[in-house]
């Protein structure tokens, strides 16, 4: 009766994720009109406080540049904000991603998949990468590395049947270790 009741559940469960999962329609052409309207005006508003926040900031620096003298604090040159590098250009000392040789595809990929075509760019051809390539491994775990500092050197030394302890209290009975 249980196991009934759980596949009913579930198969309920299955059609209402079915049902879900169903495409919306298409957005009429009113809703496209104001949604388009609604996406100018944030971005017309978005401009409007992106303006007033750099003019607030100027303003700001101005008075303090203007202050800072007086009260002995030292200036540096006002930094000027760069231009965004344009799309697919490649900064100085990056290998493009075009660059590298082709990596071999797994030996148990099956042909006519996405894991048997080789990668692009998979091993960058650039000294960098080649030094990167040739940099030892240093372990403690490989034995290729010294031990850290804070490693035990030993196994700790065993106490000789008789001998008190290293450091004795004052607060602790005289007997409290001969007992």
């Amino acid at each position: 009766m249980m196991t009934r009741t759980r596949l009913a559940c579930a198969l309920a469960g299955l059609l209402l994720c079915m049902q879900a999962s169903a495409a919306l329609p298409p957005p009429a052409p009113a809703q496209q009109q104001a949604a388009a309207a609604k996406k100018a005006a944030d971005d017309a508003k978005a401009a409007k406080d992106k303006e007033l926040l750099a003019a607030s900031m100027d303003a700001l620096a101005t008075r303090w540049r203007a202050q800072a003298p007086a009260k002995g604090w030292k200036i540096n040159p006002p930094v000027t904000v760069a231009a965004a590098a344009p799309a697919g250009a490649v900064p100085a000392g990056v290998t493009p991603p075009a660059a590298g040789m082709p990596a071999a595809p797994p030996a148990n990929a099956a042909p006519g998949t996405a894991a048997a075509r080789p990668a692009t760019g998979a091993a960058p051809l650039s000294q960098q990468a080649l030094n990167a390539a040739n940099v030892p491994i240093k372990s403690e775990k490989l034995g290729t590395a010294a031990p850290s500092e804070d490693v035990k050197r030993g196994p700790t030394k065993s106490v000789p049947k008789g001998v008190g302890p290293a450091v004795e209290k004052k607060v602790s009975p005289e007997t409290a270790n001969k007992q």
